[in-house]
């Protein structure tokens, strides 16, 4: 059945046309949303996510939807945006169930996006179901060493570090720097986690606690690394880990890494 939807044009309008529609282009969706990301364009990357959720919509595409969904999970938790964040969260595990998708690795991934959204927004005790449902299905259907196993490792123990579980934090993060440390690419993603431990030694053992330092020389030997292609997600980890250096002293390093990554953004 034809129907007359409104499409959006190469450069950002929208065409009417009429034409048999089933699916939102996904790839092309996911072109142009990376695309907005590497060159750090959050208010275009909102306005693409806004665009292609609403035409999921008009043509009942649950699938493009729930896709566009998990897209929202990070870009919201980027832009700090609780409200919008938490209302993506419920859509997204809803869609997941009514799709049959829980215990599958693609929606076990989006139900691990959403966990992290939680946690981002203060709600560790809600992100557990998640994680451990989540853990399941990957220990299942993936090779221990999967990058994202990693990824689920490193994302569970800041939700244990939440909660005061330190120890198993700590297992969690070590299970993720094994998987991480293999490829020259996962350095960005161990400089995280590195930073992500000296967090919770403070949280842990105080202020003074010398792997804190020692977690940090870690992490900047990682995002020092000449293997590391210093790409658009490089530029992200640096503004991931900027703030964790100025906050524990290291004023000049924050700097040069905030700057390292906006001339990295301004170049893409």
């Amino acid at each position: 059945m034809e129907k007359s939807i409104m499409t959006e044009n190469d450069n950002g309008g929208r065409d009417c046309c009429t034409r048999a529609v089933r699916k939102i282009p996904i790839e092309r969706f996911l072109e142009r949303l990376d695309d907005c990301f590497a060159h750090n364009d959050l208010p275009g990357a909102g306005r693409l996510i806004d665009f292609w959720y609403a035409e999921a919509e008009q043509i009942d595409d649950r699938r493009g939807r729930l896709s566009v969904l998990n897209e929202m999970l990070g870009f919201y938790r980027r832009t700090n945006d609780r409200e919008k964040g938490l209302w993506a969260v419920q859509q997204s595990v809803t869609q997941v169930e009514s799709l049959g998708l829980s215990e599958s690795v693609s929606g076990a991934t989006i139900l691990l996006n959403a966990a992290t959204t939680l946690k981002a927004f203060d709600q560790p005790k809600e992100a557990l179901p998640l994680y451990e449902s989540v853990g399941t299905v990957y220990r299942r259907y993936l090779k221990p060493d999967d990058s994202l196993m990693g990824g689920y490792y490193n994302n569970y123990a800041l939700t244990l570090c939440d909660l005061g579980r330190f120890e198993e934090a700590l297992s969690f993060y070590q299970q993720a720097l094994e998987i991480m440390q293999q490829t020259p690419a996962g350095l960005a993603d161990c400089a995280v986690t590195y930073v992500n431990a000296a967090h919770l030694y403070e949280a842990w053992k105080g202020s003074l606690a010398p792997e804190i330092v020692e977690m940090l020389t870690k992490a900047d030997a990682c995002l020092e690394d000449e293997r590391l292609p210093r790409n658009s997600y490089y530029a992200f980890v640096c503004t991931k880990c900027a703030p964790s250096f100025d906050y524990f002293g290291f004023f000049v390093r924050a700097k040069e890494l905030t700057e390292r990554a906006a001339s990295i953004y301004a170049g893409a």
